[in-house]
């Protein structure tokens, strides 16, 4: 789930040109989906849903346009040369009917914008050289009033084994061009002259400055997202490689990105060439899918316990709740025995991982295998801290997650632990059953539930703090199978998102 937030940032460029490529500056060899250890799948309902918002960044794209001053001159006859100019052009109205998508299976995006009213205002010097020696000069406030379809054929090349977008193929079409002088809206011989001189050079212009500002928002998204998204697989020293890993597929019902997810961590990186993604693995029925590796999976699990991760420490009322969670007398003597009397608020448990988990993805959920270290250590009143309790115990564990309500939920289900290293002061010998029964039972029903709990608020508060609490995610499902796990959701976009960046990138 870490990855949905920041790729569905951006509005319909956004989100188009983070999820795609073209793979004509790349190399990716023979074997299209080997090194493949993420993939995302957005479908046309998506693309659909994110156009809605590409009036925002047509409307930026027409208020960010620096038009510049258009001057001309022409003989005309009986009054001689005229010269004219269109100075301070200022878009002041603009309204859009609607917009469509379509996905083309050449590697192409094509956005159609219908109806575009647009009302430009600025001012009209213009002068003149008549016969019989007259001269007139004048300037006099203009307003242009037009409406315009614009279509847009957004091309994505790989550059570097990252996304780079060209949006140059850009069309307008004029359905109306009225030049207004000094607010008349009435028909004259001044006005007719000039919107004759001026149409051709301003239909020209506004296509130009128009069709560069889109195409210039487009890299601008695309660099802010894939920083946004790179930035997201980010925590301190552990990154996830989300470069392109092999070429894109678009077809008519989605559009699909392969990525290497190779983690790194200081030193350590992963290798990772033995991918078993298919595209018949994901359908079209959601809105939004990411396929994760085993692989990519095992190596976070990896980097995390190489960061010093995968502790916990549990004291005061979370450490009573775990020795007393049953109120029997033989409960009551066995946590008598181990903790000599002390409060649980002089005493503290860590628990931490001794060895790298090992993590495979089956049908019935993530399983986790893992050398694990429990220490009790009481701080007697006036003493040094004394370890009363010391195991070390392997793990297996299957964990089904789901995510609800903004909150990364994982459910442990059947486990079975093993002691490898038995030290307990209340049992020097470690003959008495009593004491380990107690303690695998302990470890069972309430341990292992109170470290998953802790993993689960660790996690979900890592993925708020990177954003993804800030987005509408419908009905996620998260869905293992053997070697993989795949992530489906619907979603609603968060539109203040987009405007935010409109309002300060700009």
């Amino acid at each position: 789930m870490c990855w949905a937030g920041r790729m569905m940032l951006g509005g319909i460029f956004g989100i188009l040109l983070v999820l795609v490529h073209a793979s004509a500056a790349c190399e990716f060899g023979p074997f299209p989906y080997r090194a493949t250890g993420i993939v995302c799948r957005m479908t046309k309902p998506a693309a659909l849903l994110l156009n809605q918002e590409t009036a925002q960044v047509i409307q930026a794209a027409f208020r960010n346009a620096k038009f510049p001053n258009i001057t001309g001159e022409r003989s005309v006859r009986l009054l001689g040369k005229v010269a004219y100019g269109l100075t301070n052009i200022q878009v002041n109205d603009l309204s859009i009917e609607n917009s469509d998508v379509e996905l083309k299976e050449e590697n192409a995006i094509h956005i159609a914008i219908k109806n575009v009213t647009a009302s430009f205002k600025g001012t009209l010097t213009y002068g003149y050289d008549g016969a019989w020696f007259l001269k007139l000069f004048h300037s006099v406030d203009f307003e242009i009033e037009s409406s315009i379809d614009l279509q847009l054929n957004i091309k994505l090349m790989c550059q570097e084994d990252q996304l780079a977008a060209d949006a140059s193929d850009c069309y307008l079409t004029f359905h109306k061009l009225t030049l207004h002088l000094q607010g008349d809206k009435e028909p004259g011989w001044l006005k007719q002259l000039f919107t004759d001189f001026i149409s051709f050079t301003l239909k020209i212009v506004l296509k130009r400055e128009v069709c560069k500002e889109i195409n210039s928002l487009a890299h601008m998204l695309a660099n802010y997202v894939l920083d946004l998204a790179a930035n997201f697989v980010r925590d301190n020293d552990i990154i996830v490689d989300i470069s392109l890993a092999s070429e894109s597929v678009i077809k008519a019902g989605y559009l699909e990105s392969h990525h290497k997810g190779l983690v790194l961590y200081k030193n350590y990186s992963s290798v990772f060439s033995d991918s078993v993604f298919s595209p018949s693995l994901l359908t079209e029925s959601r809105m939004l899918y990411f396929w994760l590796s085993e692989h990519t999976l095992s190596s976070l699990a990896s980097a995390a316990f190489l960061d010093g991760r995968l502790v916990s420490t549990i004291r005061g009322e979370k450490l009573q709740a775990l020795f007393e969670m049953e109120d029997t007398e033989e409960q009551r003597k066995v946590v008598q025995m181990i903790f000599q009397g002390t409060s649980y608020n002089d005493s503290v448990a860590r628990v931490w991982s001794l060895a790298h988990p090992q993590i495979s993805l089956q049908p019935e959920g993530t399983v986790v295998k893992s050398l694990v270290a429990v220490e009790v250590s009481i701080l007697p009143a006036g003493e040094e801290s004394l370890v009363v309790l010391y195991m070390e115990k392997e793990i297996s564990i299957t964990i089904q997650a789901a995510y609800a309500e903004k909150k990364l939920i994982l459910k442990p289900l059947d486990s079975s632990i093993e002691f490898k290293v038995f030290k307990c002061t209340a049992d020097p010998s470690g003959n008495d059953p009593s004491i380990q029964n107690f303690l695998k039972n302990m470890i069972s029903v309430a341990g292992i539930p109170e470290v998953i709990s802790s993993i689960e608020s660790a996690l979900t508060s890592l993925m708020n703090r990177k954003g993804l609490g800030l987005f509408d995610i419908i009905n996620p499902e998260i869905i293992t199978r053997k070697g993989f796990v795949i992530v489906q959701l619907d979603f609603g976009f968060p539109n203040h998102l987009l405007l935010n960046f409109l309002e300060k990138g700009l």
